[in-house]
Protein backbone atom coordinates (compact mmCIF):
# COMPACT_ATOMS: atom_id res chain seq x y z
CA UNK A 1 0.00 0.00 0.00
CA UNK A 2 1.33 3.43 -0.70
CA UNK A 3 3.42 2.53 -3.56
CA UNK A 4 1.66 4.19 -6.51
CA UNK A 5 3.16 7.54 -6.61
CA UNK A 6 6.19 5.71 -6.91
CA UNK A 7 5.42 3.63 -9.31
CA UNK A 8 3.84 5.77 -11.69
CA UNK A 9 6.82 8.60 -11.41
CA UNK A 10 9.77 6.12 -12.44
CA UNK A 11 7.58 4.15 -14.71
CA UNK A 12 4.25 6.16 -15.99
CA UNK A 13 2.27 3.22 -15.13
CA UNK A 14 -0.38 2.74 -12.71
CA UNK A 15 0.03 -0.67 -10.02
CA UNK A 16 -1.84 -3.25 -12.03
CA UNK A 17 -1.83 -6.44 -12.52
CA UNK A 18 -1.80 -5.82 -16.32
CA UNK A 19 1.73 -5.37 -16.81
CA UNK A 20 4.38 -7.59 -17.07
CA UNK A 21 6.16 -6.97 -14.08
CA UNK A 22 3.31 -7.84 -11.45
CA UNK A 23 3.20 -11.61 -13.38
CA UNK A 24 6.91 -12.32 -13.20
CA UNK A 25 6.73 -11.15 -9.26
CA UNK A 26 3.80 -13.43 -8.96
CA UNK A 27 5.48 -16.22 -11.13
CA UNK A 28 8.82 -16.30 -9.65
CA UNK A 29 7.13 -16.47 -6.25
CA UNK A 30 5.00 -19.10 -7.16
CA UNK A 31 6.63 -21.30 -9.83
CA UNK A 32 9.18 -23.52 -8.01
CA UNK A 33 10.61 -24.88 -11.54
CA UNK A 34 12.02 -21.40 -12.29
CA UNK A 35 14.09 -21.60 -8.83
CA UNK A 36 15.45 -24.88 -10.23
CA UNK A 37 16.19 -23.00 -13.35
CA UNK A 38 19.30 -21.26 -11.72
CA UNK A 39 21.67 -18.65 -13.66
CA UNK A 40 19.61 -20.30 -16.77
CA UNK A 41 16.50 -18.72 -16.04
CA UNK A 42 16.21 -15.35 -18.65
CA UNK A 43 12.99 -12.96 -18.24
CA UNK A 44 11.76 -10.96 -20.97
CA UNK A 45 8.27 -10.16 -22.78
CA UNK A 46 7.70 -11.48 -26.18
CA UNK A 47 10.01 -9.68 -28.29
CA UNK A 48 12.47 -10.68 -26.17
CA UNK A 49 11.84 -14.10 -25.91
CA UNK A 50 11.72 -14.01 -30.33
CA UNK A 51 14.78 -12.14 -30.39
CA UNK A 52 16.93 -14.92 -28.41
CA UNK A 53 15.03 -16.98 -30.27
CA UNK A 54 15.90 -15.94 -33.55
CA UNK A 55 19.67 -14.91 -32.55
CA UNK A 56 20.86 -18.03 -30.76
CA UNK A 57 21.60 -15.91 -27.13
CA UNK A 58 20.98 -12.45 -27.80
CA UNK A 59 18.73 -11.38 -24.41
CA UNK A 60 17.44 -7.63 -25.39
CA UNK A 61 14.26 -5.74 -25.26
CA UNK A 62 13.35 -2.40 -26.59
CA UNK A 63 12.88 0.74 -24.58
CA UNK A 64 8.94 0.99 -25.86
CA UNK A 65 8.27 -2.53 -24.45
CA UNK A 66 10.41 -2.42 -21.41
CA UNK A 67 8.50 0.71 -20.23
CA UNK A 68 5.18 -1.79 -20.19
CA UNK A 69 6.43 -3.97 -17.88
CA UNK A 70 6.12 -1.50 -14.50
CA UNK A 71 10.10 -2.20 -14.23
CA UNK A 72 11.98 0.72 -15.69
CA UNK A 73 12.36 3.92 -15.00
CA UNK A 74 11.59 6.63 -18.01
CA UNK A 75 12.77 9.45 -17.28
CA UNK A 76 16.00 10.96 -19.24
CA UNK A 77 18.18 7.58 -19.86
CA UNK A 78 16.29 5.42 -16.80
CA UNK A 79 16.65 1.56 -17.18
CA UNK A 80 15.79 -0.86 -15.22
CA UNK A 81 14.65 0.14 -11.61
CA UNK A 82 15.98 -1.20 -8.29
CA UNK A 83 13.40 0.00 -6.41
CA UNK A 84 10.53 -1.29 -8.61
CA UNK A 85 12.39 -4.65 -9.12
CA UNK A 86 12.43 -5.16 -5.41
CA UNK A 87 9.12 -4.41 -5.06
CA UNK A 88 7.61 -6.92 -7.23
CA UNK A 89 10.17 -8.91 -6.65
CA UNK A 90 12.23 -9.64 -9.87
CA UNK A 91 15.72 -9.55 -9.73
CA UNK A 92 17.04 -7.07 -12.21
CA UNK A 93 20.47 -9.88 -13.46
CA UNK A 94 17.43 -11.49 -14.70
CA UNK A 95 15.95 -8.50 -17.26
CA UNK A 96 17.49 -8.47 -20.50
CA UNK A 97 19.35 -5.32 -22.12
CA UNK A 98 17.37 -2.64 -22.74
CA UNK A 99 18.04 -1.04 -26.16
CA UNK A 100 16.72 1.48 -28.51
CA UNK A 101 13.76 0.70 -31.15
CA UNK A 102 15.84 1.17 -34.43
CA UNK A 103 19.02 -0.59 -32.94
CA UNK A 104 20.48 -3.42 -34.43
CA UNK A 105 20.57 -6.05 -31.94
CA UNK A 106 21.56 -9.14 -33.98
CA UNK A 107 21.15 -11.23 -36.89
CA UNK A 108 19.07 -14.64 -37.34
CA UNK A 109 20.72 -17.77 -37.34
CA UNK A 110 21.48 -18.76 -40.99
CA UNK A 111 19.49 -22.01 -40.32
CA UNK A 112 16.20 -20.28 -39.54
CA UNK A 113 15.53 -18.29 -42.95
CA UNK A 114 18.26 -19.38 -45.04
CA UNK A 115 20.38 -15.81 -44.54
CA UNK A 116 21.65 -13.74 -41.65
CA UNK A 117 18.79 -11.15 -41.72
CA UNK A 118 19.76 -8.02 -39.32
CA UNK A 119 16.74 -7.81 -36.53
CA UNK A 120 17.42 -3.65 -36.39
CA UNK A 121 13.27 -2.90 -35.36
CA UNK A 122 11.22 -3.77 -32.50
CA UNK A 123 8.44 -1.81 -30.28
CA UNK A 124 5.10 -2.53 -28.32
CA UNK A 125 2.05 -3.21 -29.92
CA UNK A 126 0.10 -0.01 -29.11
CA UNK A 127 3.28 2.38 -29.90
CA UNK A 128 4.49 0.46 -33.55
CA UNK A 129 0.43 1.03 -34.51
CA UNK A 130 1.23 4.90 -33.26
CA UNK A 131 4.50 5.26 -35.52
CA UNK A 132 2.94 3.16 -38.29
CA UNK A 133 -0.32 6.31 -38.24
CA UNK A 134 3.01 8.56 -38.70
CA UNK A 135 2.13 10.26 -34.85
CA UNK A 136 5.52 11.23 -33.86
CA UNK A 137 4.98 14.76 -33.03
CA UNK A 138 3.32 16.29 -30.05
CA UNK A 139 -0.48 16.49 -30.42
CA UNK A 140 -0.86 13.75 -33.28
CA UNK A 141 -3.04 11.12 -31.61
CA UNK A 142 -3.79 7.28 -32.91
CA UNK A 143 -7.06 5.63 -31.79
CA UNK A 144 -7.43 1.85 -32.04
CA UNK A 145 -10.74 1.02 -31.88
CA UNK A 146 -10.94 -3.09 -31.64
CA UNK A 147 -12.83 -4.53 -28.51
CA UNK A 148 -11.18 -2.04 -26.57
CA UNK A 149 -10.00 1.42 -28.05
CA UNK A 150 -6.02 2.66 -27.72
CA UNK A 151 -5.66 6.30 -27.63
CA UNK A 152 -1.93 7.41 -27.82
CA UNK A 153 -0.88 10.76 -28.19
CA UNK A 154 2.72 11.96 -29.00
CA UNK A 155 4.01 14.46 -26.39
CA UNK A 156 7.90 14.78 -27.99
CA UNK A 157 11.04 14.35 -26.33
CA UNK A 158 9.42 15.19 -22.67
CA UNK A 159 7.78 12.91 -20.60
CA UNK A 160 4.54 13.96 -19.92
CA UNK A 161 3.11 13.46 -15.97
CA UNK A 162 -0.73 12.98 -15.69
CA UNK A 163 -2.60 13.44 -13.42
CA UNK A 164 -5.71 12.13 -14.68
CA UNK A 165 -4.54 8.48 -14.25
CA UNK A 166 -3.64 8.60 -17.94
CA UNK A 167 -0.54 6.49 -18.55
CA UNK A 168 2.87 8.24 -19.58
CA UNK A 169 5.11 5.55 -21.91
CA UNK A 170 8.30 5.54 -24.46
CA UNK A 171 6.71 5.92 -27.88
CA UNK A 172 9.95 5.47 -29.60
CA UNK A 173 13.68 5.31 -29.06
CA UNK A 174 16.15 6.27 -31.92
CA UNK A 175 19.67 5.93 -30.76
CA UNK A 176 19.89 7.26 -27.28
CA UNK A 177 17.18 10.39 -27.80
CA UNK A 178 13.27 8.60 -26.17
CA UNK A 179 10.03 10.53 -27.62
CA UNK A 180 6.84 9.21 -24.90
CA UNK A 181 3.43 8.87 -25.62
CA UNK A 182 0.24 9.86 -23.16
CA UNK A 183 -2.15 6.82 -23.04
CA UNK A 184 -5.52 6.51 -22.10
CA UNK A 185 -7.59 3.56 -22.72
CA UNK A 186 -11.52 2.42 -23.28
CA UNK A 187 -12.34 -0.66 -21.98
CA UNK A 188 -15.70 -1.30 -24.46
CA UNK A 189 -15.68 -0.09 -28.19
CA UNK A 190 -16.16 -2.81 -30.46
CA UNK A 191 -17.42 -5.37 -28.18
CA UNK A 192 -20.61 -3.08 -27.37
CA UNK A 193 -21.19 -3.89 -30.69
CA UNK A 194 -21.18 -7.17 -30.64
CA UNK A 195 -22.85 -7.43 -27.25
CA UNK A 196 -25.64 -5.86 -29.21
CA UNK A 197 -25.77 -8.11 -31.65
CA UNK A 198 -24.98 -11.89 -29.58
CA UNK A 199 -26.79 -10.93 -26.32
CA UNK A 200 -29.53 -8.63 -27.27
CA UNK A 201 -30.24 -9.48 -30.48
CA UNK A 202 -30.33 -6.13 -32.03
CA UNK A 203 -28.29 -6.67 -34.85
CA UNK A 204 -27.84 -9.45 -37.63
CA UNK A 205 -24.14 -8.15 -37.86
CA UNK A 206 -21.46 -5.65 -36.87
CA UNK A 207 -22.10 -4.12 -40.14
CA UNK A 208 -25.51 -3.50 -39.82
CA UNK A 209 -25.15 -1.35 -36.87
CA UNK A 210 -23.97 1.90 -39.82
CA UNK A 211 -27.12 1.31 -41.48
CA UNK A 212 -29.03 1.52 -38.48
CA UNK A 213 -27.95 5.15 -37.48
CA UNK A 214 -27.87 6.53 -40.95
CA UNK A 215 -31.75 5.91 -40.67
CA UNK A 216 -33.02 8.12 -37.71
CA UNK A 217 -32.30 12.01 -37.58
CA UNK A 218 -30.62 11.66 -34.30
CA UNK A 219 -30.61 9.44 -31.02
CA UNK A 220 -34.11 10.37 -29.64
CA UNK A 221 -32.56 10.96 -26.53
CA UNK A 222 -31.49 7.48 -26.48
CA UNK A 223 -27.73 7.30 -24.53
CA UNK A 224 -25.46 4.19 -24.10
CA UNK A 225 -22.65 4.37 -21.38
CA UNK A 226 -20.88 0.81 -21.98
CA UNK A 227 -19.65 0.01 -18.91
CA UNK A 228 -19.91 -3.57 -19.57
CA UNK A 229 -16.71 -4.59 -17.99
CA UNK A 230 -16.64 -1.07 -16.03
CA UNK A 231 -15.11 2.65 -16.90
CA UNK A 232 -11.56 2.96 -17.90
CA UNK A 233 -9.55 6.52 -18.74
CA UNK A 234 -10.26 8.72 -17.17
CA UNK A 235 -12.56 7.32 -14.90
CA UNK A 236 -11.05 4.08 -13.25
CA UNK A 237 -14.48 2.74 -12.68
CA UNK A 238 -14.24 -0.92 -12.56
CA UNK A 239 -17.45 -0.96 -10.33
CA UNK A 240 -19.50 0.86 -12.79
CA UNK A 241 -22.66 -0.87 -14.60
CA UNK A 242 -23.65 -0.03 -18.14
CA UNK A 243 -26.88 2.04 -18.88
CA UNK A 244 -29.11 2.63 -21.70
CA UNK A 245 -31.48 5.91 -21.16
CA UNK A 246 -33.98 7.77 -22.49
CA UNK A 247 -35.86 4.96 -23.44
CA UNK A 248 -39.66 5.74 -24.35
CA UNK A 249 -42.05 3.96 -26.64
CA UNK A 250 -41.00 6.09 -29.75
CA UNK A 251 -37.59 4.35 -29.34
CA UNK A 252 -36.25 1.69 -31.95
CA UNK A 253 -33.32 -0.33 -32.11
CA UNK A 254 -32.16 1.78 -34.80
CA UNK A 255 -32.22 4.56 -32.09
CA UNK A 256 -29.74 2.44 -29.64
CA UNK A 257 -27.39 1.02 -32.48
CA UNK A 258 -26.61 4.89 -32.80
CA UNK A 259 -26.18 5.30 -29.62
CA UNK A 260 -23.51 2.47 -29.37
CA UNK A 261 -21.90 4.16 -32.16
CA UNK A 262 -22.48 8.05 -30.47
CA UNK A 263 -21.04 6.47 -27.21
CA UNK A 264 -17.35 5.57 -28.69
CA UNK A 265 -17.15 9.62 -29.67
CA UNK A 266 -18.53 10.26 -26.13
CA UNK A 267 -15.91 8.26 -24.33
CA UNK A 268 -13.26 10.07 -26.44
CA UNK A 269 -14.38 13.23 -25.58
CA UNK A 270 -13.70 12.64 -21.88
CA UNK A 271 -10.38 11.28 -23.11
CA UNK A 272 -9.41 14.30 -25.16
CA UNK A 273 -10.42 16.45 -22.11
CA UNK A 274 -8.11 14.55 -20.04
CA UNK A 275 -5.31 14.61 -22.20
CA UNK A 276 -5.60 18.23 -22.57
CA UNK A 277 -5.28 18.90 -18.67
CA UNK A 278 -2.36 16.80 -18.60
CA UNK A 279 -0.69 19.51 -21.25
CA UNK A 280 -1.44 17.13 -24.43
CA UNK A 281 -3.65 18.45 -26.77
CA UNK A 282 -4.94 16.90 -29.75
CA UNK A 283 -4.21 18.09 -33.10
CA UNK A 284 -5.80 15.02 -34.69
CA UNK A 285 -6.88 11.85 -34.88
CA UNK A 286 -5.68 9.03 -36.91
CA UNK A 287 -8.24 5.83 -36.58
CA UNK A 288 -7.46 2.05 -37.02
CA UNK A 289 -8.90 -0.89 -35.94
CA UNK A 290 -11.86 -3.09 -36.84
CA UNK A 291 -14.65 -0.51 -35.92
CA UNK A 292 -12.82 2.36 -38.24
CA UNK A 293 -13.98 1.30 -41.13
CA UNK A 294 -17.49 2.60 -40.38
CA UNK A 295 -17.81 5.73 -42.36
CA UNK A 296 -20.58 6.84 -40.02
CA UNK A 297 -18.27 6.64 -36.80
CA UNK A 298 -15.71 8.04 -38.37
CA UNK A 299 -16.92 11.28 -39.04
CA UNK A 300 -19.24 11.35 -35.73
CA UNK A 301 -15.29 11.59 -34.88
CA UNK A 302 -14.87 14.30 -35.88
CA UNK A 303 -17.73 16.13 -35.31
CA UNK A 304 -17.70 15.82 -31.25
CA UNK A 305 -13.74 16.18 -31.25
CA UNK A 306 -14.00 18.91 -33.25
CA UNK A 307 -10.93 17.83 -35.12
CA UNK A 308 -10.03 16.23 -38.26
CA UNK A 309 -9.43 12.51 -38.14
CA UNK A 310 -7.70 10.01 -40.64
CA UNK A 311 -8.38 6.87 -41.63
CA UNK A 312 -5.48 5.15 -43.40
CA UNK A 313 -5.98 2.96 -47.02
CA UNK A 314 -3.64 0.52 -45.23
CA UNK A 315 -5.04 -0.36 -41.99
CA UNK A 316 -2.37 -3.28 -40.67
CA UNK A 317 -0.88 -0.31 -38.68
CA UNK A 318 1.19 -1.90 -36.02
CA UNK A 319 3.09 -3.96 -39.08
CA UNK A 320 3.60 -0.95 -40.98
CA UNK A 321 5.28 0.72 -37.73
CA UNK A 322 7.32 -2.47 -37.22
CA UNK A 323 8.57 -2.18 -41.10
CA UNK A 324 9.02 2.09 -40.63
CA UNK A 325 11.36 0.69 -37.57
CA UNK A 326 12.93 -1.88 -39.31
CA UNK A 327 13.86 0.26 -42.77
CA UNK A 328 15.14 2.87 -40.07
CA UNK A 329 17.41 0.61 -38.32
CA UNK A 330 18.81 -0.24 -41.79
CA UNK A 331 19.55 2.90 -43.03
CA UNK A 332 17.28 3.02 -45.79
CA UNK A 333 16.02 6.49 -44.31
CA UNK A 334 17.89 8.59 -42.13
CA UNK A 335 15.67 8.49 -39.20
CA UNK A 336 12.35 7.17 -38.35
CA UNK A 337 9.85 10.63 -39.29
CA UNK A 338 11.65 10.61 -43.08
CA UNK A 339 10.30 6.40 -43.12
CA UNK A 340 7.25 7.50 -41.62
CA UNK A 341 6.51 10.61 -44.18
CA UNK A 342 7.63 7.79 -46.41
CA UNK A 343 5.84 4.80 -46.15
CA UNK A 344 2.66 5.60 -44.70
CA UNK A 345 1.08 5.97 -47.68
CA UNK A 346 -3.02 7.72 -48.15
CA UNK A 347 -5.36 8.50 -46.01
CA UNK A 348 -9.59 9.43 -45.99
CA UNK A 349 -10.15 12.64 -44.08
CA UNK A 350 -13.32 12.91 -41.60
CA UNK A 351 -13.43 17.07 -41.26
CA UNK A 352 -15.74 18.44 -38.55
CA UNK A 353 -19.53 19.09 -40.38
CA UNK A 354 -21.65 19.58 -37.00
CA UNK A 355 -23.33 22.34 -35.75
CA UNK A 356 -21.85 23.58 -32.14
CA UNK A 357 -25.26 24.01 -30.30
CA UNK A 358 -26.10 20.13 -31.25
CA UNK A 359 -22.80 19.06 -30.39
CA UNK A 360 -23.52 21.02 -27.13
CA UNK A 361 -26.30 19.31 -26.33
CA UNK A 362 -25.33 16.00 -27.25
CA UNK A 363 -22.54 16.22 -24.69
CA UNK A 364 -24.35 17.83 -22.33
CA UNK A 365 -27.14 14.57 -22.58
CA UNK A 366 -24.16 12.38 -22.38
CA UNK A 367 -22.31 14.12 -19.49
CA UNK A 368 -26.18 13.74 -17.99
CA UNK A 369 -26.33 9.85 -18.53
CA UNK A 370 -22.46 9.30 -17.40
CA UNK A 371 -22.97 11.07 -14.30
CA UNK A 372 -25.85 8.84 -13.16
CA UNK A 373 -23.60 5.92 -13.96
CA UNK A 374 -20.78 7.37 -12.20
CA UNK A 375 -23.29 8.05 -9.07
Amino acid sequence: AGHEPMAQSKSGLLLDPYFSGTKIGWALKNWPQLKEAGDRLAVGTVESYLAYRFTGGAHVTDASNASRTLLMDINGQGGWDSELCDLLGVPMGLLPEITGCTTRVGTTDPALFGGAIPICGMAGDQQAATIGQACLSPGQTKATFGTGAFILSASGTTRPVSTNRLLATVLVQEGGVRSYALEGSVFVAGSLIKWLRDGLGLLANAGESEGLARSVADNGGVYLVPALSGLGAPHWRPDALAAISGLNFATTKAHVARAALEAQACQANDLKSAFAADGVDWAELRIDGGMAANDWMAQDLADMLGITVERPDFVESTALGAAMLAATGAGLYPDLASAAKAMRGTATRFTPALDAEKRKTRLAGWQSALAKVLG
